[in-house]
């Protein structure tokens, strides 16, 4: 077997890694968009702002919040 043939494995198994991580982001990045366009906070008004009662801080609170994760697993990373 020649050097270009012991390669060739290896760079596909490269390109298919590649090509998951790519499709694992794209997940990722999908689903958080779609958490933020679907907030309680983004349907009002004025999103930026400051609740004006407690029912309206509860309100914008009730969606799902987006876990991030901890520090442990983000530095084994």
């Amino acid at each position: 077997m020649t050097n270009t043939q012991h390669r060739t494995p290896a760079a596909i198994r490269w390109l298919r890694r590649q090509l998951a991580d790519f499709a694992a982001d794209c997940v990722t990045a999908h689903r958080k968009l779609a958490e933020l366009q679907m907030s309680p906070d983004r349907q009002m008004i004025k999103p930026g702002t400051v609740p004006d009662s407690y029912a309206e801080f509860l309100f914008r609170t009730s969606g799902a919040l987006r876990h991030e994760p901890s520090a442990r697993s983000r530095a084994s990373r």
